[in-house]
């Protein structure tokens, strides 16, 4: 019965421990994921779909202007 409670005990403890340490692991990850952020932030970097709204933007803008040179050529060759 002695050994039970000592390794129930032991368990308890083992248990607690990792718990602990599970709680340490996520708090660094938050505090690293929170640095990165401001340090991100502060470099004036744009977010990945910030960089895909302006991409789309200027693709289209190329096609628009494609589309005028291509009108331009064809009323230049009407003169």
């Amino acid at each position: 019965m002695t050994n039970n409670k000592i390794l129930d005990d032991i368990s308890q403890l083992m248990t607690n421990a990792m718990g602990v340490a599970q709680g340490a692991k996520d708090e660094a990850q938050t505090a690293m994921s929170s640095m990165m952020d401001r340090w991100l932030a502060d470099r004036d970097f744009v977010t990945r779909e910030e960089f895909d709204a302006v991409r789309a933007m200027a693709q289209k803008a190329r096609e628009e202007n494609d589309a005028l040179a291509v009108r331009i050529a064809a009323l230049e060759a009407k003169k």
